[in-house]
């Protein structure tokens, strides 16, 4: 017998060896710390999206406080008229270095005419230039005449509207029309301008730059003012000054330059600016005045 058959082989044993690695486990930590640390950067980044748009937001002059609704100034377009007597009463004052001369409005009505009014008229108390226009003709900002609409290319959020013997300026989105379409239903008139003062805020932005003279039309309470620089100011220090001095709300008057004149408590007339430059000839029949006149 062959001895190598008579040998029993025993089996190999397989041995199994589970190694738990410490790597592995670090691996996965950072994984999960790397995801929490996307996570946190995708929320912050998110937050700071989210409050650089309610920043620019609120940057927009179509996200200015508003004082009085569209509707509201509706409201006081159909109050019985104040009887006092037609005056406009001037003052002057200096407020964060921009002098300023004061027209406070008492006892007339306003519309908007195409003829500039003839200085002797004496049923006029004050008057001055109200919307802008193009160098085509189209207005800038709604232009609405004795309940006629004018051809105008939109836009602007302040206005001023007159019924009877009653008027009202506000600042309301460029969209908004109850007014406008109130206004043409009375037969009256209304225009478009840029704000200044909104709830006793200022814009952040303005449309025109640099130093001229400016004017506006702008209120107290109820109590309506035509105001005009004494020099050439920026938008900016001249809408500043007006916050200051307490005006609700003001919209601007284009032709800060261009005379213009009023009259005292016995009608007496002055003048505002330089009446050789009276009358005002260019844009003659387009250019549309504000005219305040004697009940």
């Amino acid at each position: 017998m062959d001895e190598n058959n008579n040998t029993q082989q025993t089996p190999e044993v397989p041995v199994f060896i589970i190694q738990r690695e410490k790597k592995s486990q670090k691996k996965h930590w950072q994984t999960l710390l790397r995801r929490l640390a996307m996570a946190v950067a995708v929320l912050a980044v998110t937050l700071l999206a989210f409050f650089a748009y309610q920043w620019w937001r609120n940057q927009r002059d179509d996200n200015l406080p508003i004082s009085v609704t569209e509707q509201e100034n509706i409201t006081k377009l159909q109050q019985p008229r104040v009887n006092e007597k037609a005056q406009i009463v001037m003052t002057t004052d200096s407020i964060l270095g921009v002098p300023l001369e004061f027209y406070a409005i008492h006892g007339v009505r306003a519309n908007i005419e195409f003829v500039e009014p003839d200085t002797l008229d004496k049923s006029v108390f004050l008057y001055c230039r109200s919307a802008d226009h193009r160098a085509d003709s189209v207005y800038r900002g709604a232009l609405v005449v004795n309940g006629e609409e004018k051809e105008s290319d939109g836009g602007r959020m302040g206005y001023m509207a007159m019924t009877g013997d009653r008027f009202v300026i506000g600042i309301s989105g460029a969209e908004e029309t109850e007014m406008k379409d109130y206004v043409i239903s009375q037969g009256g008139s209304y225009f478009r301008q840029q704000v200044l003062v909104s709830a006793n805020r200022i814009p952040h932005e303005f449309e025109l730059h640099g130093k001229v003279e400016r004017k506006a039309i702008g209120r107290i309470g109820e109590q309506y003012y035509f105001i005009s620089t004494l020099d050439k100011e920026t938008m900016w220090d001249f809408a500043d000054a007006l916050r200051e001095y307490g005006f609700t709300d003001a919209v601007y008057i284009t032709g800060g330059k261009d005379y213009c004149f009023y009259r005292d408590s016995v009608g007496t007339r002055h003048d505002i600016g330089d009446v050789s430059d009276y009358p005002h000839k260019k844009w003659a029949g387009i250019a549309p005045w504000l005219v305040f006149r004697k009940r």
